[in-house]
């Protein structure tokens, strides 16, 4: 049974799934599902497992040894979130879906495919990757953990907001940077620990690639330190005939930053699919 997590489901026509970033939740597509609504798709955006707002905020934990807390935590999967995904789509009675995900969300769109083949009509993948962390990045990924869970968010916001975002929107944006703070700081510490450890454990999809035979959007923000123009590169020439876009002045939230440019990009990829 799925979890009763929050979800959007906006307008008409041929469905697409939003899948958000990490730690967000699904309020960071709103451009998205007001223009796809408006222009013949059905946006659907789910809160995933653990993040957003049904998920009840707790207080965290009181310090403790190192590593303790990172032995009981819990982990959600990739796979995890997509038999949520999956399920939902049973409940909203849509058999199959074009997958669209940034960052965690790129990762969610990759199993999604890879369980769901026949569900998937194409995918989207924004500011991700396809290889597994390395060990260095898995343990950035636990210190992580243990910081959320001893301190709350406000840590892991004040060290992201710099990356997640291209220098021109840290400067001429305010609202975009409050929306990307925001979301962080209300995410929930457990859920994020959970996603945080389910994305260390993540398999490595770049054997994937060749066998994607769906249509694929390739979308990089041009300035994003944190998945480069080079990962999205990747992926592009390793899925057979993919499209790639990558968006000037933005970083990692390329649909936030620069929201006509992505939905733009988005709009003449989703025109171009046979109904």
């Amino acid at each position: 049974m799925r979890p009763q997590s929050a979800f959007t489901d906006s307008g008409g026509g041929p469905a697409i799934i939003l899948l958000h970033g990490y730690p967000f939740d699904r309020s960071m597509w709103r451009e998205q599902i007001d223009f796809l609504s408006a222009n013949g798709f059905r946006a659907i955006a789910p809160d995933l497992r653990g993040l957003g707002e049904r998920v009840a905020q707790t207080s965290v934990s009181e310090p403790s040894e190192p590593n303790h807390r990172l032995k009981s935590a819990p982990v959600t999967t990739m796979g995890d979130m997509v038999r949520d995904v999956a399920a939902l789509m049973d409940e909203l009675q849509i058999e199959q879906a074009a997958i669209c995900g940034l960052s965690m969300g790129g990762y969610v769109a990759f199993e999604f495919v890879h369980l769901f083949p026949a569900r998937t009509r194409a995918l989207v993948l924004a500011g991700t990757r396809a290889p597994a962390d390395n060990e260095q990045e898995r343990q950035a990924r636990f210190q992580q953990v243990e910081q959320m869970l001893a301190q709350g968010m406000s840590g892991i916001a004040e060290a992201s907001v710099s990356k997640l975002l291209a220098p021109r929107t840290l400067a001429e944006k305010p609202e975009v940077v409050a929306r990307v703070s925001e979301m962080i700081l209300r995410a929930n510490p457990q859920g994020a620990a959970a996603a945080q450890r389910g994305m260390a454990a993540r398999r490595d999809y770049s054997e994937d690639l060749p066998s994607i035979n769906v249509p694929t959007l390739v979308v990089v923000g041009h300035d994003d330190p944190i998945r480069p123009v080079a990962d999205a590169e990747f992926m592009h020439n390793r899925i057979p005939g993919s499209r790639l876009e990558i968006i000037e002045e933005a970083a990692h939230m390329t649909n936030m930053e620069q929201p006509e440019n992505f939905n733009r990009a988005l709009l003449d990829f989703l025109s171009r699919l046979t109904h």
